[in-house]
């Protein structure tokens, strides 16, 4: 008898329920807190583990760069972006900052494994790699950037689904909560923005398949989110609750097109997202991870989706206070028809509302698709593959290609003649905007096009400064903007007074602008169509950095496209 018939036929009801429950596990926690953990997998039989940095990061967004470190790391940890970890931005708790988290998880996704009768199936967010929970490891281009890809260049989603999949394999993860399927129809959105592959719901769709493809030939599961489609709302389901004022009709011809393409190619899961849906709930503002009429009768029996359908994360605010007793919000996402439950808090509660209230058909067929993704992702294999560690030069090299192709102009009247030019009559100056002068972008220019270099690293820089003087003299300002913020909250971080002085210069000198981070904090600077030349470059990474200082000194073309509109450009 092989080991999936042996763990089945053993199995009780009360077992099985514990296959649903996939509480949050911390990388970074005490030890006190991982023996609880152990408890609840030898006691509770729990089907899964989903990982998250630390406490303190897992609270609902993650955004904010780390400022400060802890002492042991090394100096400049957090300037390259492959190295950071990105956190919550209304979290008050202390990250402890930990230079050996990829290896402590390692440790302890062999130690949960060890403890438990029924192979665990470990799962991250990792939408753009580990790097999205776990510091030192390798970071891929957000969603956004590999949208402004050629279709030409799809191959290159492809392969950022296959490294992320062998670098999540190479810790012991089986199952990636990504990618996004959502189409950001809103540049207001929150939440989704920079991780949706765009606005076009066909490109959306082909793209999504590609990262999912790349990740299943290198045997790792993936997951398409927020179903029915989170683009177009203007609230983070983290804190609250957003509201589709769409009906069946208008989702049926965009937002659910590339859920209905990820149907047809047999995709391993899908994740509800925290949104309501009135139109499909008898005007109810139901969110849909608690919505039978949206799980059951529109995913499963009108698309015909029979694959695992997970919630999104139970302890997000947007579900997380609706229920009083314990164990109630459990089962109220398991009778929605969730068949994973994501971020359970209360999972011996939890199991014992299920057994009560389930049919024993129910909790078989919800059992039977957590046992079916366990199957192929191999954990009932006898002699299961060892795959090796990751490889920072294989991410730098994807990283660079990708680069080169998503390069885009979105204004361009000759800015390479007129930065040369200017260059000649020794009137060009250069000016980096939250970046030091010390910048791959800047560094790989000097040798070909020099000219004085300024920075403003922050507003205070422009307080009893002489910038203005300094400027004075020069016709033309190459100015490279590093976006401080990938979400908009607060104007993506840029400051009034930094974005009243770029508006100045706008009006004022030649301003080539290359913009290194999500393209809709053009909506917020003033003054911007006074530009001569805009390049967006969605990045930081170095790769990017320097893939666009080539551009502009070879004078070529950028071959990306903006993937979503942008109101004021």
């Amino acid at each position: 008898m092989n080991l999936k018939k042996k763990i089945y036929k053993s199995m009780t009801l009360q077992q099985k329920i514990g296959q649903f429950f996939f509480p949050a596990v911390f990388i970074n926690d005490t030890e006190e807190n991982i023996q609880e953990t152990e408890r609840l997998i030898k006691e509770y039989n729990i089907g899964g583990l989903t990982f998250f940095h630390s406490r303190a990061s897992a609270a609902t967004n993650y955004e904010k760069p780390i400022k400060k470190v802890s002492s042991n790391l090394k100096k400049g940890f957090p300037d390259d972006p492959r190295q950071k970890i990105n956190l919550p931005e209304e979290s008050k708790k202390k990250v402890e900052i930990n230079e050996d988290s990829y290896q402590r998880l390692k440790d302890l996704i062999v130690r949960y494994q060890k403890c438990s009768t029924t192979p665990l199936l470990m799962s991250i967010d990792a939408e753009w790699g580990l790097a999205m929970r776990v510091e030192k490891t390798p970071q891929y281009p957000y969603a956004i950037t590999l949208g402004a890809l050629p279709d030409s260049e799809i191959g290159l989603v492809y392969e950022v689904g296959k490294q992320i999949a062998l670098d999540l394999k190479s810790a012991g993860i089986h199952y990636n909560l990504a990618p996004l399927a959502d189409i950001n129809n809103n540049p207001n959105n929150p939440v989704i923005g920079y991780r949706s592959f765009g606005s076009n719901k066909e490109k959306v769709a082909r793209f999504a398949l590609e990262y999912l493809r790349g990740m299943s030939d290198v045997g790792i599961l993936g997951c398409l989110k927020h179903f029915p489609g989170h683009g177009n709302t203007n609230v983070d389901s983290h804190l609250g609750l957003p509201v589709l004022t769409e009906n069946l009709e208008q989702l049926l011809e965009n937002e659910l097109v590339p859920f209905i393409k990820g149907i047809e190619n047999q995709v391993d899961s899908i994740m509800i997202g925290h949104l309501a849906v009135p139109a499909l709930n008898d005007g109810k503002d139901t969110s849909a991870t608690l919505s039978k009429n949206i799980i059951e009768s529109l995913l499963r029996e009108r698309l015909g989706y029979d694959g695992l359908v997970i919630s999104d994360a139970l302890n997000m605010h947007s579900v997380s206070k609706l229920y009083d007793i314990k164990g109630q919000l459990e089962w109220e996402a398991f009778n929605a028809g969730n068949d994973v439950l994501c971020f359970a808090e209360n999972v011996p509660e939890g199991i014992q509302e299920i057994l009560k209230n389930a049919t024993p058909e129910r909790i078989e067929a919800s059992y039977n698709r957590v046992i079916k993704c366990k199957q192929k992702a191999g954990l009932f294999d006898s002699n299961p593959t060892i795959a090796g560690d990751f490889d920072f030069k294989i991410t730098s090299e994807l990283n660079r290609k990708i680069a080169d192709y998503c390069i885009t102009d979105i204004k361009d009247n000759n800015s390479s003649i007129i930065v040369f030019d200017a260059k000649n009559r020794e009137r060009l100056a250069k000016l980096s905007v939250y970046k030091t002068i010390e910048n791959p972008f800047f560094k790989t220019l000097a040798p070909i096009l020099p000219s004085p270099e300024y920075a403003i690293e922050n507003a205070n820089d422009l307080i009893d400064t002489t910038l203005k003087e300094d400027l004075a003299p020069f016709d033309t300002v190459l100015i490279s903007l590093f976006v401080p913020k990938a979400k908009p909250l607060n104007k993506f971080d840029l400051e009034d007074s930094v974005l009243d002085f770029l508006g100045q210069l706008f009006q004022t000198k030649k301003c080539i602008l290359y913009v290194f981070g999500n393209p809709y904090a053009l909506q917020v600077i003033p003054n911007l169509e006074k530009a001569i030349g805009i390049v967006e470059m969605y990045q930081d990474f170095v790769e990017f950095q320097e893939s666009a200082a080539k551009q502009l000194l070879e004078d070529k073309k950028g071959k990306g496209s903006l993937p979503v509109s942008i109101p004021t450009i």
